[in-house]
């Protein structure tokens, strides 16, 4: 049988362990095509010559596959992709709105922190206030199915959202918050990025510190072009995804987004 892997050194350093870089070179390959449904992997001894690892390791990424439904092993035979997949690409259909209130229905919310700083640095110059404003700076975790899937942590004028507690922030979402105090959302600016998980996000997350983490950096302004909140959202790229669904006409617009590069010049 030819393989559809091609020979893949994994990255032995503090961050991803072997078998879960494995499990994630295998599962982009199965939901790509290039393993297609009901075809075999290739057998274990092989998988640790391509990957050059170990056959536990081989072993472990393979059930992982196995647990996400991906693959099946029968006994004598191998391990084989199976034939009815997991839904893996749903459709990004729903506004932004609708979709902050897909992810809050979707997840449990759990209040990490709830801070009323001092406005300073690049946060003050962002939501564009004074030095010495206060502002309502809350840490949450979200869950789903008792999965950590995000870490969020946002800054707001305490003049847009006034007084909130720790059971207000639990109950609803901190947009609803905003929109129930009479702000109108009107656009949106949003960055992403990849980070190295610090030894608190790993622990939240559940993951190796170091291990690459996405997040997305998002200030959203009101219908007065002010902004009104700063958001940061950091996700392990294992359990989570970025969708976007924007018109044919955006596509060389800011709305279907942009690459920058931070290189001196």
């Amino acid at each position: 049988m030819t393989s559809n892997v091609n020979s893949t050194a994994l990255k032995r350093s503090p961050g991803t362990s072997l078998h879960r870089q494995m499990f994630t070179v295998l599962r982009d390959q199965i939901v790509r095509g290039q393993y297609r449904s009901g075809t075999m992997l290739p057998k274990e001894e092989e998988l640790c010559a391509l990957f050059d690892v170990s056959r536990i390791t081989v072993r472990r990424a393979l059930a992982d596959l196995e647990a996400e439904g991906l693959v099946e092993k029968r006994q004598g035979k191998g391990t084989f992709v199976r034939l009815e997949l997991p839904a893996m690409r749903p459709m990004a259909t729903l506004g932004f709105i609708e979709s902050l209130r897909q992810i809050s229905g979707d997840t449990q919310v759990e209040v990490l922190s709830l801070e009323h700083p001092v406005a300073g640095g690049d946060i003050a110059q962002l939501l564009n206030v004074d030095d010495d404003s206060r502002l309502l700076h809350v840490t949450r975790l979200r869950r789903k199915a008792a999965v950590p899937v995000m870490i969020t942590e946002a800054w707001v004028p305490e003049a847009y959202i006034g007084e909130v507690n720790q059971a207000d922030l639990e109950a609803q979402p901190l947009f609803e918050l905003l929109m129930q105090r009479g702000v109108r959302f009107d656009r949106v600016v949003q960055e992403y990025t990849a980070i190295a998980a610090s030894p608190l996000q790993a622990r939240l997350l559940q993951v190796p510190p170091g291990q690459p983490l996405m997040r997305i950096n998002r200030l959203i302004y009101d219908e007065q072009k002010r902004p009104v909140q700063y958001l940061a959202v950091v996700m392990s790229p294992e359990r989570s995804r970025i969708l976007m669904d924007f018109e044919i006409g955006a596509m060389n617009t800011l709305a279907a987004g942009t690459i920058v590069h931070d290189v001196a010049t």
